[in-house]
């Protein structure tokens, strides 16, 4: 996936952010006073904006491709009413150009540009950033993923195939012991990777600390037995300070990698995190549907990605096909692409895309269809603990699922001579 997709190129000074916009006023006038409300400008033009000053500092507009009109306003917007403002509610994708100088390389100032005040412009009753392209050169001065696509597969020693993962269910409530027998579990089961919950970061009933010993310790005693290793992203979720001791923790224990909700965090916590541990920095996008699941609000994932990115992740969540969240499957698909692109022309900062939610055995097909690639972690929390016959059974049938798309074989003749494959696509398919 990765290998076949490529950044578009932009000037070394600017970066460039495309938006799409609703509005009763001249979409034109409109992304003018948003190029300079999020540059030099305010809404009047104040004594010190000279000439030069704006020539040099002032982001400038692009493109306005005006679009289909909207039939009523997206968003209420009481600045509008006091104008007495009628309708029609204009829409249109229009790109601005920013000069990096007003940012440098600063990933919440670059955020507050893209993604701040606009959304409360009174022109607009929609706005929703959908894309950034940053020049090689500005990509440079942050953080690149530590591990990604091939430092995971050299962790796990996976090949050839997708890394199969899943999730620690219940959610939460489960004590430290009882979290490290299923780790066991898990583990003989033949799973590549093992995930923390979001909800389950350090409960009284299992301290993180605890758990991490116990977990460990499980993981260091099967791979003994097995020579196999396996990832387990522990939920550090916390404040800076205490992210850093328990990514300290995990790294001494012999683990692999953390995982943080990255929207609770925030950007400076990530980006201090990546620079203090070398583990893999597992992405959760965790409360992302409150910034995009309205086509006039928010931001698209291929400008959010590009972000989060900038902070170091190696893994970031992309939900899954056919799942249980609201997402489409073009949705989904397009995310995982944006995972694999690079962000800048030439860099190799590809990320490994994690698929999740609702996935089993019989949701392979599609993603393989979909993506075309293994590049990726394919996550079954209750498609493998919820198969009829146990996880091994679970953990079995996704991969003889994985072996027959990549074989070319439809899933109903690849089971007919596998049972855990046939056993799931018999139980979890009426449930689809």
């Amino acid at each position: 996936m990765s290998g076949m997709l490529q950044a578009r190129a932009v000037g070394e000074d600017t970066f460039e952010a495309d938006y799409l916009i609703e509005t009763p006023l001249d979409p034109a006038r409109v992304a003018d006073v948003m190029a300079g409300e999020q540059s030099s400008g305010t809404f009047v033009r104040v004594a010190n904006e000279s000439d030069a000053l704006r020539a040099r500092s002032r982001a400038s507009v692009l493109r306005v491709e005006e679009l289909e009109a909207a039939a009523r306003p997206s968003l209420p917007n009481a600045w509008l009413e006091r104008q007495g403002t009628p309708g029609p509610w204009r829409r249109a994708r229009i790109t601005l150009s920013f000069p990096l100088a007003n940012i440098e390389a600063n990933l919440p100032t670059l955020a507050a540009t893209v993604a701040g005040n606009l959304y409360d412009l009174g022109e607009v009753t929609g706005m929703r950033l959908l894309s950034l392209r940053l020049p090689a050169s500005y990509r440079a001065r942050f953080e690149l993923p530590r591990h990604g696509v091939a430092g995971t597969r050299a962790l796990t020693e996976v090949k050839d195939r997708p890394m199969i993962g899943t999730i620690i269910k219940p959610n939460v409530g489960l004590s430290a012991a009882e979290t490290a027998a299923l780790v066991r579990e898990l583990c003989e089961a033949g799973v590549d990777f093992i995930k923390d919950d979001e909800v389950c970061a350090n409960p009284a009933h299992a301290p993180l600390a605890e758990r991490v010993r116990a977990v460990m310790s499980e993981v260091r005693r099967y791979r003994e037995r097995s020579g196999r290793p396996v990832m387990v992203a522990f939920n550090i979720t916390d404040d800076l300070d205490a992210m850093r001791r328990h990514a300290e923790l995990v790294e001494r224990e012999g683990g692999g990698c953390v995982m943080a909700s990255i929207n609770w965090c925030g950007f400076s916590a990530i980006q201090s995190l990546r620079r203090a541990t070398p583990l893999v920095l597992h992405a959760h996008r965790n409360g992302y549907g409150m910034m995009s699941r309205d086509p006039a609000l928010g931001m698209s994932f291929q400008a959010y990605q590009t972000l989060w990115r900038l902070s170091g992740v190696d893994h970031m969540h992309v939900h899954g096909l056919a799942g249980k969240f609201a997402q489409s499957d073009a949705e989904v698909i397009e995310s995982a692409r944006d995972c694999a692109t690079p962000l800048a022309a030439g860099c190799d900062d590809a990320v490994l895309p994690a698929f999740s939610s609702g996935q089993w055995a019989g949701t392979v097909q599609a993603t393989f269809d979909a993506v075309r690639s293994t590049d990726l972690l394919f996550m079954s929390g209750g498609g493998i603990l919820a198969h009829p016959d146990g996880p091994a059974a679970g953990v079995t049938s996704v991969r003889q699922a994985w072996a027959a798309v990549q074989a070319g074989t439809p899933l109903p003749v690849y089971a007919e001579h596998m049972p855990e494959l046939r056993r799931a696509l018999a139980f979890f398919g009426g449930r689809a």
